[in-house]
């Protein structure tokens, strides 16, 4: 297929989901993935070299065509829109959720401590977790995981991009240092008269000039 990085191009750009190797295969009616991948590396190369507008973004096992985030101010002017937000509630059985999945209510329940019955339905709304069947224990409770959806919002490649708890317990305790650090001290009004580096004002002449008046 000679126009094939055109047609995978072409796809790529009215597709409102990522599309994988697999599905751009099917739609081409192809065996061969090499083909696919190679045309991929050949449009990423392409879009870098020329730094428009846009990237091709390998996520949520797929491919994407996004804006360079450096544009972004002017994009929000044209659609101005308005991105739902989620409590910090919801962020943290987000993220209890995506550490522990698969995972049933009563099991979250028991990391937060309060009912999260109200907030796994915002989260299934927002289609950022989803059911993958019942345990089969008594009650047969449902079973949570999280979505494509949740990749492509967090912008990770899979569950293996997502950070280790050491690396999030340094990135707090750095954020912690940072906040807590004590402000500069006030300077010495007997010193104000220094410059802003701490030295003595420059004059034109002084005794250690050696010369004579």
């Amino acid at each position: 297929m000679d126009n094939i990085k055109s047609i995978i191009e072409s796809l790529l750009f009215v597709s409102e989901a990522p599309l994988s190797v697999d599905r751009i295969k099917s739609v081409l009616e192809m065996e061969d993935g090499k083909a696919v991948r190679a045309a991929l590396m050949d449009l990423a190369e392409e879009y870098e070299v020329r730094r428009g507008g846009f990237y091709l973004r390998e996520v949520a096992g797929g491919y994407q065509l996004c804006s360079r985030p450096e544009f972004g101010e002017w994009i929000k002017r044209l659609i101005q829109p308005s991105p739902p937000r989620l409590s910090r509630a919801a962020l943290e059985t987000l993220a209890v959720i995506a550490y522990r999945q698969p995972i049933i209510r009563s099991d979250i329940e028991h990391i937060r401590g309060v009912d999260c019955g109200g907030i796994l339905r915002l989260l299934m709304e927002r289609k950022l977790i989803r059911i993958l069947g019942r345990k089969e224990i008594p009650g047969r409770p449902l079973i949570y995981a999280t979505t494509k959806e949740f990749l492509e919002v967090f912008d990770l490649k899979d569950l293996k991009d997502l950070p280790t708890l050491k690396e999030i317990d340094a990135y707090g305790n750095a954020l912690a240092e940072k906040t807590d650090s004590p402000p500069p001290p006030e300077p010495d009004p007997g010193q104000r008269q220094h410059g802003e580096n701490g030295a003595e004002p420059q004059h034109a002449s002084s005794p250690s000039d050696g010369k004579n008046a």
